[in-house]
């Protein structure tokens, strides 16, 4: 089996970033984009997931942590799909619920290499702590979009803005860890290409 591995690097006038991505881990990371709370999120998505995740960011947090926020997920999507290889006998799909405390978030994810985002969730607050709640939609959208698969996020109920959040990561982790799996030789497709 080829190394599934990846490494993005991207520099702006806004932010600097580095990604590295191994998909047959153990869930270990080294998570350093200056917002707390992005780091805490990261963290369950690469436990949960079993994927090694590097993230190392700086970036013009004087404005906000949108620029920042953005450039970490276009990274990440590109490692995850260049990680990817061919995707010769990859699970492809995974679909998980995961309750943090009173919410529950359910998570499909194809990885298909085509980008579809569909997110349906509200959150009681506009901010987590000094963090935008907005950004999170920004993030994940723009995840699946440089990673070209189909990201389906519903939240069905939740009050608690944080456990909102760490249910969808850990969610995100979980079904993200099961698609990338090897379980067979082929191609998932009937098409012979994904």
């Amino acid at each position: 089996m080829a190394d599934r591995t990846a490494k993005i690097e991207r520099k702006t006038n806004e932010t600097e970033v580095l990604v590295e991505v191994n998909l047959d881990g153990a869930g270990k990371y080294e998570i350093d984009t200056g917002i707390g709370f992005l780091d805490h999120m990261l963290t369950h998505l690469s436990k949960h997931s079993k994927i090694d995740l590097v993230v190392k960011a700086k970036g013009d947090l004087h404005v906000d942590a949108h620029h920042t926020v953005e450039d970490i997920a276009i990274c990440l999507g590109q490692a995850l799909e260049k990680a990817l290889g061919d995707k010769k006998g990859i699970a492809r799909y995974g679909n998980t619920s995961v309750p943090m405390e009173e919410s529950l978030a359910n998570v499909s994810v194809d990885l298909s290499g085509r980008a579809k985002f569909v997110y349906n969730v509200e959150y009681g607050t506009e901010k987590i702590g000094d963090f935008d709640v907005e950004c999170l939609e920004e993030m994940l959208a723009s995840f699946a979009n440089n990673g070209r698969f189909n990201l389906h996020i519903n939240v069905p109920y939740g009050t608690n803005s944080h456990h909102i959040a760490e249910a969808i990561f850990k969610s995100l982790g979980q079904s993200l860890g099961a698609s990338v799996k090897i379980i067979g030789g082929d191609i998932p497709s009937t098409k012979g290409i994904l």
